[in-house]
Order: structure tokens, then sequence, then C-alpha cells
């Protein structure tokens, strides 16, 4: 059954900013302020939507569509509503163009920013684009990309140092900070962006750094919707359904979003569209991270490196839904202090049955991105605290086996793969160095301490499951790996 929702068309005032746009944002932020302004019927907050690294072609693309695209919200692979998106008002980008010329559209966004009628910037740049130690969250002011921002902070490169100028603006010309609502998935998000803006304008002005510190708002928010990269496969079944749009994405019905309620200079009205506006986000970003983020990666580096290539063809194997009920259960929910009424193992039942979702295909190569960023919070805190607790991590472990494989480039069986990571050379480096000797690998990685905590591989008992973790997946396979969870 397909259900068609049609966007009126209602000229808005641009209100919010977001900076990442990508599938995701396609799919989740934009949509429920289409809905809002569907609803409601209030103009003040249009949407303005930045690329700030990549897919100048999407840009232009939704310019040339008067930034109307699709949204298919697929429940199976036999219902699905399919929704026209109509509040992105405006589409820039920042990133080098095929001239190769830095910046196309920078200046259109400054001066967006500065507006007073923006009054909240949202952003999806994922974990890397924060320029955020992985474990002490500090800003990382020697990344030549920061450097570059510090040396000519008007012209800046990266998402902090656009905020940082922004802001600048703003000040110099009497207006309010806009709030910035970090949508990545990261631990206290709101947090990490904050020192991530105000440790970069310090470094230029110690006086707006103050300001954005004291005066700024950066609050909390998790997001949750599975929203795949699409495929010729997606945009053939949208062609079936009617839809001829290549700026389209294909996405699960389910959507959630949960937002600390910081928001000084006003906001939609998010919670009539179903947004949970909270005092604390804290507890649902970290069982999220941990539950179904971390399963997503265990998922990730344990079927790709045996020639898996869709999150369904993976729990569709009972060995891995097996692997995913114990460690949320076991390793995951634990670590977990929830408002009462939350319960954990209906979220981990509902969580197996969205990842067996069959009108999705969600790549465990996307997923896969990125994990020197992403596996800190996803693992490895939890790991910490579950192993202080004086309970053993097995699954954790056996995940961490796979994510070293993996970064080799190589899956079991012998076939290549990319590596997208900004520690990928690095990576290389170390199988080259020890790829004959399971044992020095293994703790050369577990000697990366920008990424695994000290807590972690002080404790012998993990550094030998990792260990024999991975000479049980190099020399059995992943089958009999499993079988010994």
């Amino acid at each position: 059954m397909t259900h068609f929702v049609e966007a009126p068309h209602i000229a808005c005032d641009i209100g919010i900013v977001h900076l990442g746009l990508g599938a995701f944002h396609r799919a989740h932020q934009a949509v429920y302020l289409a809905r809002h302004l569907e609803r409601s019927g209030d103009t003040a907050w249009g949407l303005c939507s930045a690329n700030l690294r990549s897919s100048v072609g999407l840009v232009d693309g939704l310019r040339a569509a008067g930034h109307r695209y699709h949204v298919a919200e697929f429940t199976d692979s036999n219902n699905v509503t399919l929704r026209e998106i109509g509040v992105m008002q405006e589409t820039l980008f920042t990133g080098r163009d095929s001239t190769g010329q830095q910046g196309r559209d920078l200046e259109a966004l400054l001066t967006r920013l500065a507006s007073s009628k923006v009054r909240i910037v949202t952003l999806t740049v994922t974990e890397k684009g924060y320029f955020l130690s992985p474990t002490s969250g500090n800003l990382l002011v020697e990344d030549p990309m920061i450097e570059a921002d510090i040396a000519s902070p008007d012209a800046p490169q990266t998402a902090p140092g656009i905020l940082v100028e922004a802001l600048a603006r703003r000040r110099a010309a009497g207006l309010s900070p806009f709030t910035v609502l970090s949508c990545d998935n990261m631990p206290d998000n709101g947090r990490r962006t904050r020192n991530a803006v105000v440790q970069l304008a310090a470094q230029r002005d110690s006086e707006l750094a103050d300001w954005i510190s004291h005066r700024g708002a950066f609050p909390c928010s998790m997001v949750d919707r599975i929203v795949p990269a699409m495929t010729e496969t997606d945009f053939a079944r949208l062609g079936e359904l009617g839809v001829d749009d290549p700026n389209a994405v294909v996405c699960e019905a389910f959507s959630q979003w949960v937002i600390e309620d910081d928001f000084p200079q006003g906001r939609p009205a998010w919670e009539a569209e179903g947004v949970e506006m909270v005092a604390d986000v804290a507890p649902f970003e970290t069982m999220k991270l941990r539950m179904l983020n971390g399963s997503h990666s265990l998922l990730a580096y344990l079927g790709a490196i045996d020639g898996i290539e869709t999150v369904f063809e993976a729990v569709s194997r009972p060995e891995f839904r097996t692997l995913l009920r114990r460690y949320m259960m076991q390793e995951a929910a634990p670590t977990l202090h929830m408002p009462d009424g939350v319960d954990l193992e209906r979220y981990a039942d509902d969580l197996l049955a969205r990842f067996a979702n069959d009108s999705l295909r969600h790549r465990l190569a996307q997923i896969a991105m990125d994990g020197s960023q992403k596996l800190p919070q996803r693992w490895l805190q939890g790991a910490v605290a579950r192993l202080q607790d004086g309970h053993e991590v097995p699954c954790t472990a056996l995940g961490l086996a796979a994510w070293i494989r993996y970064t080799s480039g190589v899956s079991l069986d012998g076939r290549q793969h990319e590596v997208s990571d900004p520690l990928a050379s690095r990576f290389l480096a170390l199988h080259e160095r020890h790829g004959d000797a399971p044992e020095a690998l293994v703790a050369a990685f577990l000697a990366q301490e920008d990424i695994i905590p000290v807590a972690l591989t002080a404790q012998q008992d993990v550094v030998d499951a990792v260990t024999d973790g991975y000479r049980r997946l190099i020399t059995t396979g992943l089958a009999a790996s499993l079988s010994t969870l």
C-alpha cells in the first residue's frame, strides 16, 4: 500500500540553517519541519541547508527542483508513505567545486547566518566534522583545516569555523547568538559542540569566546531514523511508484527526535510533531549510541569482513540475532540509567525488528565509516563501565577484533574493500608493520590511546579476548568465532 502526502506551496522566512545537507537531514530534521509547516502554517521556520564538503550536484539539483524533493518512508517492502517535502527555501555549497575553487557559496551562507531571522542552526556533519579528540573532547587545534580557520577566520572551511565567523558577525551587529543544535551521534553532542566553537573562538578573540560561552545555547539532542545511502534499486522502486526524483531519499517509517529544551531565541512547536522536548537528553542519547549504534557497528565489522553487504542480510542469520541480543542485554543495557517507564528489553526487540526491515538496503560499508571516531562512544565507554562492575565484554572484544581486521582493507576471504576513516593511513601502517603477528598487531591497535581508553587495555583479560578473537577470525572464520559466544 502506498500513501502519498503532497507538500503545499507556502513561502517561508528562513529561520533555521542546517549544516550538512545529506540524506539523513533530508529524511529527518527537514521532515519534522515540513510537518510543522503543513500542520500549523507557521512560516517563521523555513529552512536553508548547506553542504560544506561534497556533492555540489545535490545542491544544484535541489535548486533546479525548487528545493522540493520526496522521502519514501517504508514500514516494509509492501507499505510506504511517499512524502513531498517543501519546507526548504535555499541550498548552498561551501566545499570545492569542479574547478577546485573553495567556498562557492560561503559568503552567502555567512550572510544568511548573520540574519536576524535565523534563530537556530542545526548540524549533521558526522563526528569528525567537529574536529574534537574522541577521548579528551578538546578541539584538534593542530588539524590542518582548523589551523587554516585560525589563520583565515573570515574564510572558514570547517563547521566550527563557520559558526564562529557567523557568531562574530552577529555580535558585531548587536544581534543575539543563534541556538546551535547538534544532531550528530555523539554523547553530550551539545556540550561537545560548545567546546569546539568556544575553543576555536578563543584562538581568535577571548571576548568573543566569552560572549558565545555565556550567551549562546547549545542544547543536546538524540536523533534516530535508519536512512541508507540511495542505490539504483531504490530509484527504480520509486520510479515504479511514479516518482522520478534524483534528490529523493528512502528510509524506515520509524523516526525519533529527543531535544533538550533550551532555545532562548524561540523554536518551532516540535512537540506537536512527536518530538520529545526534555530537560536531559543524556539517557536517551546513551541508550541509542550503545544499543542501536553499537549493534550496527558489530554488524558492520563482523559482517563486512565475511562478505555480507547489508544489515538485513546479517540479521537474517540466527547467529547474528543471537549476538546482537546478547550484546544489547548483557553488555549495553546494564550500563544505562533510564527514566521510569523505559523498557530496554522491548527496545532491543524493536531494534531487531527494525534491522529486519526488508525494504531497506542499509549497507554495512556505510555504517563502518569513521570507526575511529565512533567506537569510543558506541562500544568502549560502555565496556569500561561494564568491566568496572566486574563483568566481561566478549561481544565488544570480538567486535574490536573484527574492526582491526576491517581496517586492513582485506576481508577474511581476501577481497579488498575501502577503509573510509580519518586514521586509515595510520591503521594501514600498523598492519604493514605487524600483519603477520596477531599478538603484536592487536597490541599496537589497543595502544592507540586517542581511540582506546587506557582503562580498557589495563584489563589483561580484555587484551587476551581481543587477541583470541582476532586469531579465531583469521584462522577458523566468522561462524566459528560467533559460536564461541
